[in-house]
């Protein structure tokens, strides 16, 4: 007789993993609250979260809002975030990710200079 365990990790721990995942990247200043969709909106807990995770078919697809500081290259750093995401989630979960996408959704300025803009 087989003894057969399964692993259920919750969603919102997941969420927790590929923030943490995001924000060890250089260049990432931060994760940004998302715009709301109203079909994600009825469905999720929390629908400004930074971090959107669907199964589909068993495997992992990933959104990741964040911010990036303002001497960064985006194009790199949003790559290396979806490798760090990826990497990360697979290897603590065992779980297959198909997609990591990355939305820059703001760029960190310094204060100083953010308060100049607005006068």
């Amino acid at each position: 007789m087989e003894n057969k365990t399964t692993l259920s990790i919750n969603t919102e721990v997941l969420k927790k993993m590929a923030k943490i995942a995001a924000t060890e990247v250089t260049g990432v200043a931060g994760i940004s609250n998302r715009n709301i969709d109203l079909k994600g909106a009825i469905k999720s807990k929390n629908p400004f979260a930074g971090v959107k995770i669907e199964s589909v078919n068993g495997a992992l697809e990933i959104g990741v809002y964040i911010i990036v500081k303002k001497d960064a290259n985006v194009k790199e750093v949003a790559k290396k975030v979806q490798e760090n995401v990826k990497d990360k989630i697979q290897s603590m979960t065992g779980s297959a990710v198909t997609k990591v996408n990355v939305t820059v959704a703001d760029i960190e300025f310094e204060k100083a200079e953010a308060e100049e803009e607005n006068q």
